[in-house]
């Protein structure tokens, strides 16, 4: 086999293949390169020593194999490995043989025999390592082949006695890999008979490496992942190891033992040295509370961070880990009628006579008769009190856990997280700061603590008052004067923070709304009212004064009597509020006044039965468009068009469905151009006579690719059929592009390369859509491939024909509407573009402009949003924001808090810019990938070069500057 395999490889070496003289530019011939398997054998062959055979090997490494290769790599490799005696290059040959079976397309199962041997016959410890990592890679390609799986297993087996640790700790993985619990393995050298997986690594817990001890724990917790149920008499072993002098193995211990709590909560363990009996999952809780004290930092973090997780444990134990006191002398003690019972039972009674002849007979052994282990005591207020901010934040983290499945238990916490907010590192304060918003449900805040959380809001960094703005917002306090007392820090942070306007009123709005009992005694002083007296109108211009009005209509809304203690001036500056700033007033019903100011009505429709209703009206709209193939063209026009705009006003009434109906719409627009631009008269006239309507069409396949990129990449939740839809479109305003250039351009070339480009677009398009073809019937696309032999084989004119017939012929494609879809948007809150006051700096210098804006639904912000300033000479700049600039505060919303640095030259008056967002976009990211191994790029053809744009997504923002000469 291995001569017939030489020779055909010598054979595929030496093919031979002549390039013809003439020149045809229409055809490419594509050289036929030698096989990989024949290089590498000649370089091998060539090595005069160890070295250069591994600069060889290094050199085919980093170069793709194609699968129908692999096979003939592997045999040449082999050979060669047999023939090598240099430990490092039959290392290389393994490690290349692992990475090889990972190809896809190549199937390891017939270089098994051929590695075993190998491992059978290797003398040297580190190969012998990487030839079972071989081993388990191919075990992993094969899960079919329970034969392949056995006997790989058994070699583990055989070579876990071996003296070297890696060779150990490779076997135990492979062990946990492809272990199996119904399959038994037989070690016949010891004569221990029949033994399982789980025993055979079981044994390693207790070797002397510290390094196998971890493999054997990993191996175990592999098994587990894997979907087998671990032994529970494997718990007593795990909890000796998180006493263990290395600390990989105390980490994987806790794990360990975090499983088998998961697994046996409910199993009852005895307590050593006593009677006592103990359920398994507030044992292990004991036991990983105790490694919250370890002498290493990351054990530490990863047992606050499981203690998190342990829900089902009893709440006497959870509540123990907030408290130094040790538990009841760390014993249960007897009641006075089992203390009475044995003193009679004994026969025995103190006479007095003799000294401390009542004393108990029993020596107490504190460290024997645990209930509890002594560093579950308390071990949250380690954990937060550690000197490591990793283990304090995880200790934060775990609280909130526990916390919310548990309320008594999240209001016993309550002061140990409010301690945190006086924590030096920022991270820690913002940490639980969330933490308490999240279990704010479960409490209500006393005056104490609301003043320690209202100091926070002296930090200087942003992120911290906004978070703690927040946390205001759900948080519950007890009396008048917890809000009297947030409403005044409120205004102080107001007054030193200005750029903290819309935190700060949006907090004071669910304030008043959570507490219209609490405000309603403080309105008179609020809003200064006097009973006899008129008192001066506050000026509606101050950020104070409105965030103080913000408060009490809010309150108002849930408080009819509240209304009663407004003054008229109050009434007025309601309807302005309610006007400039409807996302903060509410509402309402006002007594002895008309409907003017409050709109009750406005929530009369937004009921989940006007969505369904909604969402109905759209289906039926695309319903009514696929039967456009039966109208004339101008009937056909208006029925598109009328639809699109019943879509568009659809998105603005309904914001739940603002993505679809806008999705929608931007396709139907997209067919509109598209029979626009194929309307009979374009196309029945001769070239010169119709320039114009030549330039329409051109405007309209430029603008049909726009919209395309808009559709693929400004918005989320598309499936695969609507991204294949959008790729149709594409793929039909490039053939029309093709045909106009047909129309309009003189000469071949140009025509020769756009109808090859063409062609390899719709192999392109075959290749990444082949599953959704079966929806596309009677598309375009299905035309145009059924016609693809004779497409590739005839010439550009005639080509240009077929695809102006094809075009004109298919009809609409019917697009299946999202389950779920949104648009990306983003929304410029600083600057505001309100100011007169033109920003004045020197002409060739800097001036700083800060941007606020929040987006919605944006992927992958970092990368694609970017800031473009438009100047009134018309150049434009683009800036990326750092990635630091970006918060995420809810699921699907990111937060852009930035400056962007202006200069220009000198200018005589002040103009205005524009600031607006992009949304940074290239085709490539959706439809190509890295080649890997498996993926050869010598057989591919070129792939289309990537088409990178932006798509402006926010309004713009305009700023008045004002650049002044420098001065002399």
């Amino acid at each position: 086999m291995a001569a017939h395999l030489k020779k055909r490889v010598y054979e595929e070496f030496s093919k031979v293949v002549q390039i013809p003289h003439e020149e045809a530019p229409a055809k490419k011939l594509r050289l036929s390169k030698p096989s990989k398997s024949a290089a590498l054998h000649i370089d091998l062959c060539k090595a005069t020593n160890s070295t250069d055979a591994l600069q060889y090997l290094l050199q085919f490494a980093r170069k793709p194999v194609e699968a129908e290769s692999v096979e003939g790599v592997v045999r040449i490799l082999l050979e060669h490995y047999y023939k090598e005696t240099d430990n490092s290059v039959r290392l290389k040959i393994a490690s290349l043989l692992g990475l090889l079976s990972k190809t896809q397309g190549f199937s390891p199962d017939c270089i098994v025999d051929d590695a075993i041997n190998t491992l059978n016959n290797e003398k040297s410890h580190q190969v012998l390592a990487q030839l079972l990592d071989t081993l388990l890679v191919i075990g992993t390609q094969l899960p079919e082949s329970p034969a392949v799986r056995q006997r790989l297993i058994e070699m583990a087996c055989k070579h876990l006695s071996d003296t070297y640790f890696g060779v150990r700790n490779k076997c135990l993985q492979l062990l946990g890999c492809l272990g199996t619990v119904d399959t038994p393995l037989t070690k016949d050298n010891e004569g221990l008979g029949v033994r399982d997986v789980q025993s055979v690594i079981s044994d390693y817990f207790g070797d002397q490496d510290p390094r196998v001890r971890t493999a054997a724990i990993k191996a175990m917790l592999q098994l587990h992942e894997r979907g087998m149920k671990i032994y529970q008499i494997i718990y007593d072993q795990a909890c000796r190891l998180l006493s263990d002098d290395y600390e990989q193995v105390r980490s994987a211990a806790v794990q360990m033992v975090w499983v088998l709590s998961q697994l046996y909560p409910e199993s009852i363990v005895p307590i050593p040295s006593s009677n006592e009996e103990i359920r398994l999952v507030d044992d292990s809780f004991g036991k990983i509370s105790h490694m919250v004290s370890d002498g290493s930092w990351m054990v530490r973090v990863q047992a606050a961070k499981t203690l998190g997780s342990m829900l089902q444990v009893s709440p006497h134990f959870l509540e123990q880990t907030l408290d130094k006191k040790l538990m009841s002398d760390l014993r249960r003690k007897r009641t006075a009628h089992e203390r009475a019972k044995e003193l009679y039972a004994s026969g025995e009674f103190s006479s007095g006579r003799k000294w401390a002849d009542d004393a108990p007979k029993e020596k107490v052994d504190t460290n024997a008769v645990n209930l509890i282990a002594s560093g579950a005591c308390g071990a949250f207020v380690h954990g937060l009190e550690d000197e490591m901010y990793e283990v304090r934040i995880a200790a934060v983290e775990a609280l909130c856990l526990l916390a919310r499945s548990s309320p008594s238990f999240a209001e016993k916490c309550l002061d140990f997280l409010v301690d945190m907010f006086n924590d030096e590192i920022e991270e820690v304060r913002l940490q639980s700061i969330h933490v308490l918003r999240e279990i704010s449900t479960h409490i209500t805040l006393r005056e104490d603590q609301l003043d320690t959380v209202l100091a926070v809001l002296e930090d200087s960094s942003r992120d911290i008052r906004e978070a703690l703005h927040e946390l205001l917002c759900y948080t519950n306090v007890s009396t008048k004067e917890c809000i009297q007392l947030a409403l005044l820090e409120l205004l102080k942070n107001l007054n030193k923070y200005p750029t903290d306007r819309n935190s700060v009123w949006k907090c004071l709005k669910f304030l008043g709304s959570r507490h219209p009992t609490l405000v309603l005694p403080l309105v008179p002083e609020l809003l200064s009212t006097h009973p006899y007296f008129d008192t001066p109108e506050p000026d509606m211009d101050d950020p104070a004064y409105i965030a103080v009005l913000v408060l009490v209509f809010n309150a108002a809304k849930s408080c009819p009597t509240l209304p009663a203690l407004f003054s008229d001036h109050t009434f007025r500056h309601y309807a302005y509020l309610r006007d400039s700033l409807s996302h903060l007033v509410p509402p309402l019903r006002l007594p002895g006044r008309k409907q003017l100011y409050g709109l009750d009505s406005v929530d009369s429709g937004c009921g989940s039965g006007s969505v369904e209703s909604a969402r109905l009206f759209l289906q039926q709209s695309l319903n009514r468009v696929s039967t456009i193939q039966n109208l004339e063209a101008p009937g056909a026009q208006d029925l598109l068009d009328f639809t699109i705009r019943d879509l568009q006003r659809l998105g603005e009434l309904q914001t739940e469905l603002a993505g679809a109906a806008d999705f929608c719409a931007t396709y139907l627009r997209c067919q509109l151009l598209l029979m626009k631009a194929l309307q009979e008269k374009l196309w029945n006239m001769a070239v010169p006579l119709c320039l114009k309507q030549n330039a329409m069409a051109t405007a309209a396949a430029r603008q049909i690719l726009e919209e395309t990129y808009k559709l693929e990449f400004l918005y989320s939740g598309l499936e695969s059929r609507q991204v294949a839809t959008i790729h149709h479109v594409r793929l039909q305003a490039k053939a029309l592009q093709l045909v106009l250039t047909a129309r309009t351009r003189r000469g071949l070339e140009p025509l020769i390369s756009s109808s090859e480009k063409f062609l390899q677009e719709v192999e392109s398009f075959q290749r990444l859509f082949l599953t959704e073809l079966p929806h596309l019937q009677d598309s375009f696309v299905e035309k145009v491939l059924e016609l693809m032999p004779r497409l590739s084989s005839c010439k550009p004119v005639e080509l240009v024909k077929i695809l102006q017939t094809t075009l004109r012929q298919s009809g609409l494609l019917q697009l299946k509407l999202p389950e779920q879809i949104h648009r990306a948007t983003a929304t410029i809150i600083e600057p505001t573009g309100e100011s007169d006051n033109p920003l004045r700096f020197t002409t060739g210098l800097v001036v700083a402009l800060d941007i606020d804006a929040t987006l919605e639904h944006v992927q992958d912000p970092q990368n694609t949003v970017k800031v473009q300033v438009l100047y009134p000479d018309g150049q434009s700049h683009v800036i990326q924001p750092k990635p630091g600039d970006f918060r995420k505060p809810g699921p699907d919303r990111h937060r852009l808090i930035t400056q962007v640095y202006l200069s220009h030259t000198a200018w005589t008056e002040p103009c205005q810019i524009e600031v607006r967002l992009l949304l940074a976009y290239s085709s490539s990211s959706s439809s190509s990938s890295k080649p890997g191994w498996s993926d050869s790029t010598d057989s591919l053809p070129p792939p289309e070069a990537a088409i990178e744009g932006t798509i402006p997504f926010s309004k713009p923002v305009k700023v008045y500057i004002m650049p002044k000469p420098a001065r002399r």
